[in-house]
């Protein structure tokens, strides 16, 4: 049986590399950008989720909560009180609002430009809490009082002891958080594992 192999001859069939590479070469040119292509997706769902969350809380605290008492949800521990923020996320600078503005205005173009490098699902997560947040705060800084680029950002959650912030900074914090233990464990954007 051998021998007659040996004469007849097989046909090549690749080995897992050989399949590996000619997806690559050959099929990875629509292999790859679709598998882009789905967590770019998924960044730009997350980051609109997050951004219409803050958006409908906000205009709901600004109809039916600013002006009045705070709203009690654990006692004083944990309570609803609308204000506006002319600073960054949790009232820090009130005195640079416009500086604010374009960071977060410079977020939202750099997350754009990376997201074309972007093959992995956690950071397309991650980035897309930081979009939505930015945007979200962006929003309120370009439309809101007292004026284009310099409105105060709505706020209203209010923990005890703590700054009051809304849906946007959350979002904008555990995306931060969620990109940090992705670079401690050394998962970059496009999919890659380093260790340094």
């Amino acid at each position: 049986m051998a021998e007659a192999e040996r004469i007849i001859g097989t046909p090549d069939i690749p080995d897992a590399e050989g399949t590996e590479g000619d997806e690559a070469e050959g099929r990875g040119g629509e292999a790859a950008p679709s598998r882009g292509a789905r967590k770019i997706k998924v960044l730009f769902a997350v980051a609109v989720f997050a951004y219409i969350a803050d958006l409908i809380s906000k205009m709901i605290v600004v109809a039916k909560l600013e002006h009045h008492e705070p709203i009690e949800l654990i006692g004083e521990w944990l309570q609803l009180s609308a204000i506006r923020n002319p600073g960054a996320a949790f009232g820090i600078g009130e005195a640079f609002t416009i500086i604010f503005t374009f960071i977060a205005a410079t977020v939202i173009v750099v997350i754009a430009r990376l997201a074309r490098k972007l093959y992995s699902l956690p950071w397309a997560i991650a980035l897309g809490l930081l979009l939505g947040g930015a945007l979200g705060n962006l929003t309120d800084r370009i439309f809101r009082a007292p004026g284009a680029f310099q409105g105060a950002v709505v706020d209203f959650i209010a923990p005890a002891h703590f700054a009051v912030f809304n849906l946007a900074d959350s979002a904008i914090v555990c995306g931060g958080i969620l990109i940090v233990v992705l670079s401690f464990k050394g998962l970059d954007p496009d999919g890659t594992v380093h260790k340094d």
